[in-house]
């Protein structure tokens, strides 16, 4: 299964099977996650059999449980780190789903474990995401239209309506699609809206979902 696909078979899901990642299966997110890390300057790790960080209130609270098996999406502390971790991190949810994995998203209602991944000087945490044999396969979530989320017009290009609802198939925080594209000549321009919670990193999720499904690359982006 490809990216792309993965994009129409993913759902969040936050119950998972007691049960370890498969060895070839773990040789393949660290294979993975060193190529994402050389690209973007991350330092995203996979957090093995470690399941203090979901045992705690607000884990219980989000109805996470069985989770054992996270990425930590470590950076640079500066202005980019969130759009970069939720870029990065949707490809590594995606690629995960390939690999017959279960992911979730997850911002606060986990405990951070200190000695559980490594966070180097100048480095944060910017978010989680939970990894593992899912008890199912999760559900599809309401959505927006594209004409909520966009300028998309009977006589917009295919490309652009491809990306437009493929990133309507993004997870974003909340579920509440906080995004707006824009065509511009032959480029796109992509905000979060004011008030969106984890408004920049789910930005970068949408785009990562937007250049898969329109065949684009970030160049695409307007500055």
């Amino acid at each position: 299964m490809e990216l792309l696909q993965a994009i129409y078979e993913r759902h969040s899901v936050r119950a998972y099977e007691d049960r370890p990642l498969a060895a070839e299966t773990v040789q393949a997110l660290e294979q993975y996650i060193g190529q994402l890390n050389a690209e973007s300057g991350l330092h995203i790790q996979l957090v093995k059999n470690e399941p203090k960080a979901f045992d705690c209130t607000l884990a219980h609270y989000g109805k996470f449980s069985g989770v054992s098996n996270y990425f930590a999406l470590v950076g640079q502390d500066n202005a980019a780190l969130d759009e970069l971790c939720g870029y990065y991190g949707e490809k590594l949810v995606l690629y995960a789903q390939t690999l017959g994995l279960n992911t979730c998203w997850v911002a606060l209602t986990y405990k951070k474990i200190p000695d559980a991944f490594r966070v180097e000087a100048g480095e944060k945490l910017g978010i989680v995401i939970s990894v593992g044999y899912g008890k199912t396969q999760g559900k599809v979530r309401p959505s927006k239209s594209a004409e909520a989320v966009s300028d998309l017009a009977a006589d917009s290009p295919d490309w652009y309506r491809c990306g437009v609802e493929a990133a309507l198939l993004a997870p974003t925080a909340v579920n509440q699609q906080k995004f707006r594209f824009a065509l511009r000549g032959e480029q796109v321009a992509a905000k979060s809206l004011p008030f969106a919670p984890c408004g920049k990193i789910d930005l970068g999720i949408v785009k990562c979902h937007f250049e898969l499904a329109s065949g684009k690359d970030h160049t695409i982006w307007m500055k």
